[in-house]
């Protein structure tokens, strides 16, 4: 008998939906209506009540939802926006690509997030908005206090919830935290459309620009008049067809998730060399990163090899290196190692175990044995 492979993540598809999209396929293939049409609507409409915001705007892309979002809110040449420096290139890019410079901060070390202090220590009279990332699926436990310094300062508050779908603290939802929420479908994601975003807000004048600039700067639909300068970040009727479906299990998706990650807590309690990042009481975190920190004595490297030839393989770090530490981003912002000392401290320590919504419990245990094996070898 062969090692047991045990991936890092991988859709979910379970065999009803793949027959309901492929009769959704034909439907679309039949109407003609390829893009921006009745499916795309259907899954504005469910999503914006999964978030429970006034309006969804569904895009092709996490990044395109960024950009858009930074442009609606009049983002100039100039415009400053915090960002914390342990995101996806595509948080601080989307910035510089809607015409302002990204400002990196330091994070805090219990949630790897974004705080309030950090920002608070970056804030000029350039800044025009701050974007936090909620990471790993658990949304920013300082977003409050970030809500409040954008109040103090009359700046706009963008999440980037790529990896939050569903994720809430109490009944509030990401997506609703801020100004507007920007969502990625990507195929990793907990729920995908195989590509797509989404932009989720309770202001109209916001939605009107986002629906102008994802379709060319339009200024609608069956219109050939140019309005804004815009983009082709239209959704395709497929991807949306696809996500229609995904967003309808995303709740069987997040318990199952829970269940696996409440035994990880569990069983890597009493592991010293690996303490889980924890999610605080009354937040709904919908694990899509099962992270957690290596002692400092413990090579990351050899942790994720020995464990590859167990055969499980460990997903990607959120993130590794962290932005300030990139070249382009060295580059361009005048950054350097050393400057965000907290980041590049737990950003080398992090690992992210097996986690996806068709894991079962003994898959989990397989991992946990595992992992106490290589941790005793190293």
């Amino acid at each position: 008998m062969g090692i047991k492979q045990i991936l890092p993540t991988k859709p979910c598809f379970p065999r009803e939906d793949v027959q309901r999209i492929k009769c959704d396929v034909e439907k679309i293939m039949k109407s003609g209506m390829l893009t921006l049409g009745d499916y795309t609507k259907k899954f504005e409409t469910e999503f914006s009540k999964l978030c429970k915001t006034k309006y969804a705007v569904a895009v092709n892309s996490g990044t395109s939802a960024l950009e858009i979002t930074l442009r609606a809110f009049g983002l100039k040449n100039g415009d400053e926006v915090l960002v914390p420096t342990n995101t996806f290139s595509a948080s601080a890019a989307s910035i510089v690509f809607a015409g302002g410079k990204p400002v990196l901060t330091d994070i805090s070390a219990d949630s790897l997030c974004m705080d309030s202090e950090n920002a608070q220590k970056q804030l000029t009279n350039k800044t025009k908005a701050i974007m936090v990332v909620h990471i790993g699926g658990l949304v920013c436990p300082d977003v409050k206090g970030l809500r409040e310094l954008c109040q103090d300062h009359h700046l706009f508050l963008i999440e980037d919830a790529a990896h939050a779908q569903g994720s809430a603290i109490g009944n509030q939802m990401a997506g609703a935290l801020g100004d507007a929420g920007c969502f990625s479908f990507y195929p990793t994601k907990v729920i995908t459309a195989g590509e797509g975003g989404m932009i989720t807000t309770n202001n109209k004048e916001i939605m009107k620009n986002a629906l102008i600039l994802r379709d060319q700067g339009k200024e609608n639909f069956s219109s050939n008049i140019i309005v804004k300068l815009g983009y082709n970040w239209r959704m395709s009727e497929i991807n949306a067809a696809i996500g229609l479906t995904q967003v309808k299990r995303l709740s069987a998706f997040i318990k199952q998730r829970n269940k696996i990650a409440h035994h990880y807590d569990q069983k890597l309690s009493n592991i010293k060399e690996l303490k889980p990042v924890k999610t605080p009481p009354k937040f709904s975190n919908n694990y899509y990163k099962y992270t957690a920190l290596l002692s400092p004595e413990i090579s990351r490297d050899d942790f994720k090899q020995k464990l590859r030839e167990k055969g499980i393989r460990l997903g990607g770090e959120v993130y590794w290196p962290p932005l300030h530490m990139e070249p382009i981003y060295q580059s361009l912002l005048g950054v350097k190692e050393g400057d965000f000392p907290v980041a590049e401290d737990v950003c080398r320590r992090m690992v992210c175990l097996p986690m996806f919504s068709q894991m079962t419990l003994n898959e989990a245990k397989y991992v946990i044995e595992r992992v106490k094996e290589v941790l005793s070898q190293l």
